[in-house]
């Protein structure tokens, strides 16, 4: 923030002041002022923990501040990533943007066949992914929620018009939907020659999709919101729609490959 290090623009008491003055704080550069690095240290206590720090992160990271400078922004990010990590956090450059991630975000990764397809359809499976995560990083877990549900959606319609030439019309039924995927891997809970245990895992797959459809409707940003997200919500049913969506699609692979036996 000061520059002090000599990794970054040197910021004089006037500067600093605007700068913080930016951020919510409304202070005068006069007499009587602390010194610099004693004013910066006590801003940035202040805004600890909420939205405008990782802003003011952006702000002072942002490439375009280093331009025409004789500092470089790769030392400053290095410089700054390493005490951030201690917190879980990571600045990195997203198009040439500097963005705040948490890296506690989601951990379920999503395995699917089309990633590199140039197809509509698995372009946009591949931005549902992409999209969830990057939500949760940027604290819109309504949006993540949303993109959940249409990665479902997505990955079951897919399916459906793989294995059914002529797929019923989508009605935004989500539980529907999967119901006739479901039917067409062979996945129904009450075949009588599935284990037990088995049963009550792939009814719990049911459950899962009974829930995001709820969830996503009361949740997301698709309606008018009647309960309000947190973050741990969010990797739920961001983890648990990936889940299902890995599931769906090995056990679509297996089927494929079964049938070519």
């Amino acid at each position: 923030m000061t520059g002090d290090e000599g990794i970054s623009t040197y910021r004089s008491g006037p500067d600093l002041v605007r700068l913080f003055n930016d951020y919510g704080s409304n202070d005068e550069y006069g007499q009587g002022f602390p010194s610099r690095w004693q004013y910066a240290e006590q801003k940035l206590r202040e805004l600890n923990g909420t939205p405008a720090l990782a802003a003011l992160l952006r702000e002072v990271l942002d490439p375009r501040e280093f331009m025409d400078t004789e500092h470089e922004l790769g030392p400053a990010l290095e410089y700054i990533n390493k005490r951030l990590s201690y917190d879980g956090f990571e600045i990195v450059l997203e198009g040439g943007l500097a963005k705040v991630l948490n890296q506690q975000g989601v951990h379920v990764e999503a395995r699917h066949p089309f990633e590199g397809s140039k197809e509509q359809a698995h372009i946009f499976i591949n931005e549902q992914v992409e999209k969830s995560e990057r939500k949760i990083q940027d604290e819109d877990y309504d949006g993540a929620i949303t993109n959940a549900r249409s990665l479902v959606e997505a990955v079951l319609t897919q399916i459906e018009s793989d294995l059914n030439p002529e797929p019923p019309k989508y009605d935004g039924d989500l539980p529907k939907l999967y119901k006739r995927v479901q039917k067409l891997l062979h996945l129904d809970p009450g075949r009588p020659d599935i284990n037990q245990s088995l049963k009550q895992v792939l009814s719990g797959l049911v459950n899962i999709i009974q829930g995001l459809s709820g969830l996503s409707n009361k949740m997301g940003d698709r309606h008018v919101r009647t309960y309000k997200p947190s973050r741990h919500h969010a990797i739920l049913v961001c983890n648990s729609a990936k889940s299902v969506c890995n599931f769906l699609f090995d056990t679509y692979a297996y089927q494929r490959e079964k049938a070519t036996r």
